[in-house]
């Protein structure tokens, strides 16, 4: 597949009535700066007929004028804090082509070939940038990039989902809550859990940020499918030792069983110790709660840990516990101790966030990456809903991502990147419930 890169511009937010100041500076928040300081991309395939690009162009300027970040710039205010400069620079919009039908490039799989459907990540100035690559088909893909540090998965689908709205020519509904100044420190602090090794660690490398070889060849990212049937029973195998309790989610279950898969596919010592990194919404756990419509990130992630002997000895029972509680740990008090350690300890002690995906290899360790919640297949131009979406290539060994499957029966695909060597025993094993 050869894509051709035919125009390239920048887009600036279209405001109803007049355009608000130039001047203006948000700090970034305590959750903003302990996220991926980094561009994440997205990957969507709709299926013709489509709108032509003018009608998504114009929908992309309308949603800035409420979602307004987007279209600025990373700062830094008199006071050297991260700031985002609402000086609307603007995004990056480039429209592309194709010399074949999109059935010839799908399914879509996770490869490098992924990385020419959008725009690169990096050395980056825009927060945003889009690429739509028209099919000979009149298929459409539209690869969607931005800066992490702006806003966490959450609120970027918000974000898309305000994109359609206008592209259809509705008003976006519902407008964001942008106000990142509501996570003040209490007074006096109480800092009640540990956060130094937990979210932050001491500084021991320089601010560069260290890139990933996309290309790396050691490292094969597969994507795998759990039907619904397949997860109805690993969820009651997960769930058959929990007596009256109510049973463990399908994520939990799924997640104790790749985390078994992958442990036993890696072959590591069983006196060696793995984890998982499994993130959190706030959202719904701080207490009074933030609006779904919070436009920035509000994530913080549990860690359960073990020994990889108990991890592959124990039933799948003992495994979904230790990520069922580790996650409830993470509750409104913790939120709470975290922004009053992040508020009063970060300049003091020279921390720096341990969410890193510069590295190339997370073994013995684990990170999974839960979208099943995220509208993210509400995105719609006026051609309807996209058929396939998923993140872009990111072959990072040990950071999974979980997918709503565009089948929409209620089965997961899981981007599972893994060492080479270990990849044919992880295929063997995946789909045993044994």
């Amino acid at each position: 597949m050869k894509v051709r890169k035919e125009r390239s511009r920048i887009l600036k937010p279209i405001y109803e009535g007049n355009p608000p100041s130039t001047m203006d500076y948000i700090p970034l928040s305590v959750f903003d700066l302990v996220t991926y300081n980094t561009h994440i991309a997205v990957i969507y395939a709709f299926k013709p007929p489509m709108p032509p690009n003018t009608t998504v162009e114009l929908g992309l300027q309308k949603a800035l004028g409420v979602y307004r970040e987007w279209a600025g710039r990373l700062s830094e205010d008199m006071e050297g804090r991260r700031t985002i400069h609402l000086n609307d620079e603007g995004v990056r919009f480039v429209e592309a082509s194709t010399d074949c039908t999109l059935d010839l490039a799908m399914p879509l799989k996770p490869s490098s070939t992924l990385l020419s459907l959008h725009p690169s990540l990096k050395g980056v100035e825009e927060l945003v940038q889009v690429q739509l690559t028209r099919f000979t088909c009149g298929s459409l893909v539209v690869g969607f990039t931005a800066h992490h540090l702006v806003a966490d998965g959450h609120a970027t689908s918000n974000f898309l989902v305000a994109w359609g709205q206008a592209s259809r020519g509705f008003e976006i509904s519902p407008i964001p809550m942008c106000d990142r100044t509501i996570f003040s420190p209490r007074d006096p602090p109480r800092i009640e859990f540990e956060h130094r090794g937990v979210e932050f660690s001491p500084k021991k490398f320089d601010k560069e940020e260290y890139l990933y070889d996309p290309l790396a060849d050691d490292v094969i990212v597969h994507k795998f499918h759990f039907t619904s049937e397949f997860l109805a029973k690993l969820k009651a195998k997960a769930s058959s030792l929990r007596g009256s309790n109510r049973p463990f989610s399908t994520f939990e279950s799924l997640v104790a069983h790749l985390w078994r898969a992958i442990t036993k596919a890696r072959g590591l010592n069983g006196f060696e110790m793995t984890q998982v990194r499994i993130s959190v919404n706030g959202r719904m756990r701080l207490n009074p709660r933030v609006p779904n419509d919070y436009f920035g990130n509000l994530v913080l992630w549990a860690f359960p840990r073990a020994k990889v002997k108990e991890l592959l000895n124990e039933p799948l029972h003992f495994v979904a516990k230790l990520i069922h509680d580790s996650v409830a740990k993470v509750n409104n008090d913790y939120f709470k101790s975290f922004i009053d350690f992040s508020s009063s300890k970060l300049d003091v002690e020279d921390l720096v966030p341990t969410a890193n995906m510069s590295k190339p290899a997370l073994c013995p360790n684990l990170e999974i990456d839960s979208w099943l919640r995220f509208p993210f297949y509400d995105l719609d131009f006026g051609g309807g809903s996209p058929y396939i979406f998923m993140p872009s290539y990111f072959p990072v060994e040990g950071m999974l991502f979980l997918l709503p499957s565009f089948i929409g029966d209620g089965s997961i695909d899981a981007i599972v990147p893994l060492f080479e060597h270990n990849l044919p025993t992880f295929k063997q094993i995946c789909y045993s419930l044994d």
